[in-house]
Order: C-alpha cells, then structure tokens, then sequence
C-alpha cells in the first residue's frame, strides 16, 4: 500500500470516529441539558446562557476543526488519486 493510500485511509478514519463523537455531543447535550448545567455552573460559576452559548460555541468549533483538518484533506487525497 503506498504512503498515500495510507494517509487517505487514515484521514477517513478519522473523519468517521471525530463526526461520530460530534453526533453523539450533539445528541446528548439535549436531554442532558439540566445535569450539565448544574454541574458546570457550579465548578466554573456561569449562568444557563453563558453554559448554553459555550455548548454551542465548542460544538461548532469542533465541527470546522473537524472539516479543515480531517475532511477537507481526505477528499484532496481522493480528488488527487
């Protein structure tokens, strides 16, 4: 297998487990709203608004640093192979 093949490989894996770990964020930050409010308003001392922008704000972050760096590359290594 060649160093290209390995890397595609290697970069579609990890799109796959990061957008797997993004959905389940995603899934579980709604019911579990409550519970991580409160726990998170106590050990950093924030309101609900300011937890709930953060929520949003670490979510999204997550999703762009997860398509520059795992996605765009992959589908350049599969556009160049």
């Amino acid at each position: 297998m060649s160093s290209l093949e390995t890397l595609r490989a290697f970069l579609g894996w990890c799109t796959v487990i990061n957008m797997g770990l993004l959905i389940v964020a995603s899934v579980f930050a709604g019911p579990m709203r409550g519970m991580m409010t409160g726990i998170h308003g106590k050990m950093f001392g924030l309101g609900e608004d300011d937890l709930s922008r953060a929520y949003f704000q670490y979510v999204a972050n997550y999703k762009i640093a997860v398509v520059v760096f795992n996605l765009v590359p992959y589908i350049a290594l599969v556009v160049m192979t």
